[in-house]
């Protein structure tokens, strides 16, 4: 795996991180595999996915992860506790391809995956918050999406958190087959007007 190489690209805070008082959102490290291998293989994170995943597609998406954030500056980045430097998921953007049938597609999306141990916290919501300030101060987006099963209702919790509104444009994931359980999907928009005003009044 590529690690802590931005090739050139624009520092997002300081040494290719943003950072709260308690999160750090960072390029992956070798050492985070075999702990997002372990959230992976999670049920209770991968409940609204598909599948739980093996330590080797894990370790592949992981390094997929990195090299996209090699070659754009900014992804889904690796989430550290400040604390105590301890790997619990990823917080990030992802672009969304004109192909890829999701309604309002390009755009870009905001996702996270949080290991389950650490739930309950407020980490998802605050990590979100530095990847939406990038969205909108750093690559100047118009918007920014998110979507989840209908069936997901603490990842439509945090949506709701950072003041995304529900688009009404609900959408079946042209991934998953027909009839299953996590086909039908909500689709959740925050427009950079919206944010600056919520945190001119924060």
């Amino acid at each position: 795996m590529k690690v802590n190489s931005m090739n050139n690209k624009p520092l997002l805070v300081r040494d290719g991180k943003l950072e709260s008082q308690r999160l750090i959102l960072r390029q992956w490290q070798t050492s985070d595999l075999p702990y997002f291998a372990k959230l992976n293989n999670d049920p209770k994170v991968m409940e609204y996915f598909p599948a739980q995943l093996k330590d080797a597609q894990s370790n592949q998406l992981a390094e997929r992860l990195a090299d996209l954030i090699d070659q754009k500056g900014w992804g889904f980045w690796a989430l550290e506790l400040v604390q105590t430097g301890e790997f619990i998921g990823f917080v990030g953007l992802n672009a969304i391809d004109k192909n890829s049938t999701i309604p309002n597609a390009p755009f870009v999306e905001i996702g996270w995956r949080i290991s389950s141990e650490h739930w309950g916290n407020g980490y998802a919501p605050e990590a979100a918050k530095l990847a939406l300030s990038y969205a909108f101060e750093t690559l100047m987006l118009d918007c920014v999406y998110s979507f989840t099963s209908l069936l997901n209702k603490p990842s439509q919790r945090v949506m709701q958190k950072l003041m995304m509104k529900n688009t009404g444009q609900d959408f079946e994931h042209p991934k998953l087959t027909e009839g299953h359980r996590l086909k039908q999907h909500c689709l959740y928009k925050i427009d950079a007007n919206d944010w600056r005003i919520k945190n001119t009044l924060n």
